[in-house]
């Protein structure tokens, strides 16, 4: 199978989860009769408030586990938007634990093993939620692995973060692929030296033009085109 670039260059690619295979507004999308007119703007608060929460614990040198995060980021979400009932809060965590993968997921996934190359989660979840993540979209088979930067006790866009993808596959960094929907991610990916594929799923403008992905994609399914 002939690969593009940057695939034929690569040994491995990695994927980060949350936005890019998982779609985190799935679970309020799952309860948004429940919740209401509120509910796009809950799922962006929430989710905002929970990359904020990563990024500040990051610049303090503290970490906590990814799930206390997302706890708390709800919360928050529901504080700001006093008009959606509270008592929805365990239905929302228990989605957040079973997010639905994007549709083209597995097949892009699957192509990459058959064309020999190897395939891996580096995500900011914790290892819990990570498991019970892949579990319940049936990802597993189409992975490697999947790494949590619970060991290295930091979150991402720190180098120790990206660490563990070449030292658990046994890869050199320039021969990583690494696809996230979040652009400071692959600004990240990049001042590492990972060759980062950065998936625009909602057609956001480019940022930290120092800091450029190799490719940009609409989906995953624009990866092996």
């Amino acid at each position: 199978m002939s690969l593009p670039a940057p695939l034929d260059r690569a040994e491995a690619v990695v994927f980060d989860a949350y936005g890019t295979l998982l779609d985190v507004h799935s679970a309020v999308q799952r309860h948004a009769a429940a919740i209401g007119p509120e509910a796009q703007t809950l799922s962006e608060t929430w989710r905002q408030k929970q990359l904020e929460y990563s990024w500040v614990l990051a610049l303090c040198g503290r970490y906590a586990p990814f799930w206390t995060l997302t706890e708390r980021a709800l919360d928050y979400a529901l504080a700001k938007h006093p008009g959606v009932d509270r008592g929805a809060r365990g239905d929302l965590l228990e989605a957040y634990k079973a997010l639905d993968a994007y549709p083209e997921v597995p097949g892009t996934l699957g192509a990459l093993r058959r064309a020999g190359l190897k395939t891996a989660i580096l995500s900011n979840g914790d290892t819990a939620m990570l498991d019970a993540a892949v579990r319940a979209a049936c990802l597993g088979d189409h992975l490697d692995v999947v790494l949590s930067v619970d060991p290295a006790g930091t979150f991402k866009t720190s180098s120790r973060a990206y660490d563990l993808a070449p030292e658990r596959l046994g890869v050199a960094r320039e021969r990583i692929v690494f696809l996230s929907s979040n652009r400071w991610d692959i600004a990240g990916a990049a001042a590492y030296g990972f060759a980062p594929v950065w998936v625009n799923r909602t057609g956001q403008p480019d940022e930290y033009p120092d800091l450029a992905p190799v490719r940009v994609i609409p989906s995953l399914g624009g990866l092996l085109a």
